[in-house]
């Protein structure tokens, strides 16, 4: 299939001991019976992969060196995280302290797009706040009341409350206290404010972004640095003669 090397990253030849080796990890371990058979053409587009994820995990290591980078100790993926990462990119991440150095380094100044993020008008009427509410038997003792007075209701949508406590929410500033405002409850008296982002959420799309910017890095470092050798293309070059389609 191939002489001595796999592939180049850079004017560096990457030898085929380290692809052996690691075929011959794979056929070794638990996953040996989820293996193809040796010599078919799944196994040499396994081979191929597996060339993908070493000539990544060289070019990062050589990344690292020249930027001073120390190996990183990470934790594993997640199945979503890997997904959009990539399988090559999921695999070299995993297998080398050099990849993650890398990938911190690339993505330390990633931010979501703009088109990720939501727009506010579109999401007016999901928006949460921060509601203490009080519901009162009659006008005046409502009228007396003060926000001291009121219960916390949480972090909830306007579209919850009653629809005249809502309205009436809406049409004051943040923070005002409304009411009274009858309805066949009685008479509500309220405050509303804009609920604090929630950071969960606003970490995923950031944990997403940086995967994004990583991948983009290493598609375009591959591109610029990296040559392969006949028999080892990328398993998905339509091509090599292995990267098709049985119906």
């Amino acid at each position: 299939m191939t002489g001595a090397a796999i592939g180049f990253v850079g004017d560096r030849p990457v030898g085929r001991e380290t692809l052996d080796r690691r075929i011959a990890e794979l056929r070794e371990g638990p996953l040996r019976s989820a293996l193809p058979a040796p010599g078919t053409a799944e196994d040499r587009q396994l081979a191929r992969w597996l060339t993908q994820v070493i000539l990544t995990e060289t070019l990062c290591q050589d990344e690292a060196a020249r930027l001073g980078l120390d190996p990183v100790d990470d934790a594993p993926l997640d199945r979503i995280a890997a997904v959009e990462l990539g399988s090559v990119n999921a695999a070299a991440y995993h297998g080398s302290p050099w990849v993650r150095a890398v990938y911190r380094h690339v993505t330390a100044t990633a931010e979501p797009p703009p088109a990720w993020r939501h727009s506010p008008v579109r999401d007016e009427r999901a928006a949460r706040h921060l509601v203490r509410h009080r519901l009162f038997e009659d006008r005046e003792t409502a009228r007396r009341a003060g926000p001291d007075d009121l219960e916390p209701l949480g972090a909830v949508t306007l579209e919850s409350l009653p629809a005249a406590l809502a309205e009436a929410l809406r049409a004051r500033p943040p923070g005002a206290l409304v009411g009274p405002v009858r309805d066949a409850l009685g008479w509500h008296v309220a405050v509303a404010e804009p609920a604090p982002p929630d950071r969960s959420a606003q970490a995923s799309l950031l944990d997403a972004a940086r995967r994004l910017a990583f991948a983009r890095w290493a598609d375009e470092k591959r591109a610029a640095t990296v040559r392969l050798v006949p028999g080892l293309e990328h398993p998905g070059d339509p091509r090599q003669p292995d990267n098709h389609h049985k119906h």
